[in-house]
């Protein structure tokens, strides 16, 4: 199911175990090179790590009541994952980025995406357009199979519209040949 990645920002964290809340998300931390969410930071009380994290694989069931976990040990320091402590160091976030299509034309900001919660992969991305686009477009989604490259700066996407090519004109006017209408001029037939 996608839902929108800003619906699982500061969200309760609850225990299965004590049936408690334990703490609350904080930002995610996503995998450039896939857009792929590993983990989402927490924060609250209950925590012995500053900063803690609840990696996505240790997540049982996202529910109304929020993210449900098996028990406090399932936090995690920065040092316990070595992949999620690289993926933290690149501090990378979508939101507010700038997104331009192969020719560098601008396309507008992103300011939200939706991820498919059976994987938390990014499936596509909300771009708000300009203040001048914005009277003609009110909002861009662009897909995750549109995106060429994801740099410090800016997300390139694929340009959607095709250059046209001309159209060729016949050499002369008369290569239309109507077929049914005979090439030679009939004979009246005049009975009264």
């Amino acid at each position: 199911m996608l839902i929108l990645g800003s619906r699982l920002i500061n969200i309760p964290i609850m225990g299965l175990q004590t049936g408690t809340r334990l703490a609350t998300t904080k930002v995610p931390i996503i995998d450039p090179s896939n857009l792929k969410i590993l983990a989402y930071e927490a924060e609250g009380a209950l925590l012995s790590y500053h900063p803690s994290f609840i990696r996505i694989n240790d997540v049982r069931e996202l529910s109304d009541a929020g993210m449900i976990i098996d028990s406090n040990d399932e936090f995690v320091a920065i040092d316990d994952v070595i992949k999620l402590k690289e993926v933290y160091e690149l501090d990378f976030n979508p939101i507010n980025m700038i997104v331009v299509n192969e020719s560098k034309r601008k396309l507008g900001k992103v300011y939200n995406y939706s991820l498919d919660t059976d994987n938390f992969v990014i499936q596509q991305l909300n771009v708000k357009p300009s203040i001048l686009k914005s009277l003609s477009d009110s909002e861009l989604l662009i897909h995750r199979s549109q995106i060429i490259e994801i740099n410090n700066y800016e997300i390139i996407v694929k340009t959607t519209a095709e250059k046209l090519k001309p159209i060729a004109k016949p050499k002369n006017q008369m290569s239309y040949i109507n077929p049914f209408r005979s090439q030679s001029p009939q004979a009246e037939n005049r009975e009264i």
